[in-house]
């Protein structure tokens, strides 16, 4: 299995030995970039939520403290689409 396998359906900033999703919770597939295949919980957000999100991520074109950038579909919540890698804190 490689690093895109492993990482695919797994959430976001979740604990590495339990990133199952959950029961319960609401998920966006996160598509493309270094963060492609994971889900982001997205449970609670409003619909007037910021349609864009920076999320830290080791594995972009910064490396350790980058960002991805990822923004939301317009016609599929459910997606977000890579944007593009920042470096450090937006």
């Amino acid at each position: 299995m490689d690093e895109t396998e492993f990482m695919r359906g797994r959430v976001y900033g979740a604990d590495h030995d339990d990133a199952s999703p959950r029961p319960g919770r609401a998920y966006a597939e996160l598509v493309g970039g270094p963060l492609d295949g994971l889900l982001l919980d997205v449970t609670g957000r409003p619909d007037d939520a910021p349609r864009e999100v920076a999320l830290t991520t080791e594995i972009g074109r910064y490396g350790p403290g980058g960002r991805a950038v990822y923004r939301c579909r317009p016609a599929d919540a459910r997606r977000f689409d890579w944007v593009e890698d920042t470096p450090g804190a937006l």
